[in-house]
C-alpha cells in the first residue's frame, strides 16, 4: 500500500528547492563576476551580502507563492493522472501540467505587454525548468525526503562554489585578466566618460584634452586636477599583464603610470581615484576607430 501523500511536505520541499536554487544562481554569479572585468567601482560585498540576507525574506515569500500557485496543482493533478494511467505516468507529466499552469497568466502577460515571442518562450521555459524541478523533488512520499533534500541540496550549492573557486585559482575557468596591449595599441585616441581625450602617436608623443586624474577634493596634499597639454608617453611591459604600465609626461599634469584594463577588444587605461585603497578608478577607453 503506497504512502499517503502529505501536501504540507510537498509545500516544504518546494520552497526548500526555490530557496536552493537562489541560492545556487548566486553562486553562479559571483563566480562569473570573477571572469569580467572588474567596475570602476568595486562593489561593497558586506553591504551586497547584507543585502541579500534582508532581501531573502521577499525570496522565502516568493518561492512559498509560486510553490502553492503552480507546483502544488502540479503534483496533485501528477497523481490523479497516475492513478488513471499508471504509477509511473505521475513523474513525467508534473513538468508539463506546470508548464500549462504557467500558460494562460504568461500569454495574458504578452498580450497587454510589447514581449517578444522568443524572450516569451525563453522564460517559460526557464520558469518551467525550475518549478518543474521542485515537483519532481517532491513527488517521492519517503519519510526522510525532506532531510535528503536539503543535506544534496546545500551540499551542490557548497561544491559550486568550493570547486568553482579552485577552478579560478588553478586556471581551469577564465578569470578574469587585463588584455597585454603593447605600444602598438596604445596609439590613437583614449576617450573618457565626458569626452575628455588622451591622443598618442606612434613616435612617442602625447596631448591631453581636459584629461583629469586626482582632484583637489580627494587628493588636497596631492592633487591632479583636469589638464591639457603635449608631452611624452612610455609603455612598460612589466612582468606580467598586471604589471604593464603606460608612463605620461605632460607638463602640469602630475599622473601616476596608468594601469591596464578591459578586454582586448575594448582596452582602458585608468588611475586611482578617491580615497587610497578605495579601488575607485577614472578610466580612458581606447575610441573606435582611433588606431
Amino acid at each position: 500500500m503506497r504512502q499517503k501523500r502529505s501536501y504540507g511536505r510537498v509545500l516544504v520541499v518546494s520552497t526548500l528547492v526555490g530557496n536552493l536554487e537562489v541560492a545556487l544562481a548566486v553562486v553562479v554569479v559571483l563566480l562569473y563576476v570573477r571572469t569580467q572585468p572588474p567596475p570602476d567601482t568595486p562593489p561593497d560585498y558586506p553591504a551586497i551580502g547584507a543585502g541579500l540576507l534582508s532581501a531573502w525574506t521577499l525570496v522565502g515569500l516568493v518561492t512559498v507563492l509560486l510553490s502553492v500557485v503552480f507546483v502544488l496543482p502540479g503534483v496533485a493533478l501528477a497523481d490523479l493522472l497516475g492513478r488513471r494511467l499508471g504509477r509511473h505516468a505521475a513523474w513525467w507529466s508534473a513538468p508539463l501540467i506546470v508548464a500549462a499552469l504557467q500558460a494562460p497568466l504568461l500569454l495574458w502577460f504578452a498580450a497587454y505587454n510589447d514581449v517578444e515571442p522568443r524572450s516569451l518562450f525563453v522564460f517559460w521555459a526557464s520558469a518551467t525548468a525550475s518549478l518543474s524541478l521542485g515537483a519532481l523533488i517532491a513527488l517521492p512520499r519517503g519519510d526522510r525526503l525532506l532531510g535528503r533534500v536539503t543535506l544534496w541540496g546545500t551540499a551542490v550549492v557548497a561544491g559550486t562554489g568550493l570547486f568553482g573557486g579552485l577552478g579560478l585559482a588553478v586556471g581551469l575557468l577564465p578569470a578574469y585578466e587585463p588584455p597585454r596591449i603593447g605600444p602598438e595599441a596604445m596609439t590613437g585616441t583614449w576617450v573618457d566618460h565626458t569626452g575628455n581625450t588622451l591622443v598618442f602617436t606612434a613616435d612617442g608623443r602625447v596631448t591631453a584634452s581636459g584629461v583629469g586624474g586626482r582632484s583637489s577634493h580627494d587628493y588636497p596634499g596631492n592633487p591632479s586636477p583636469s589638464c591639457s597639454g603635449s608631452g611624452t608617453w612610455v609603455y612598460e611591459g612589466g612582468r606580467d599583464v598586471w604589471a604593464q604600465k603606460v608612463r605620461v609626461d605632460i607638463p602640469g599634469c602630475g599622473w601616476p603610470a596608468w594601469g591596464v584594463d578591459g578586454t582586448a577588444r575594448e582596452p582602458r587605461i585608468h588611475q586611482h581615484i578617491g580615497d587610497p585603497g578605495s579601488g575607485e578608478k577614472y578610466k580612458l577607453r581606447k575610441a573606435s576607430g582611433g588606431s
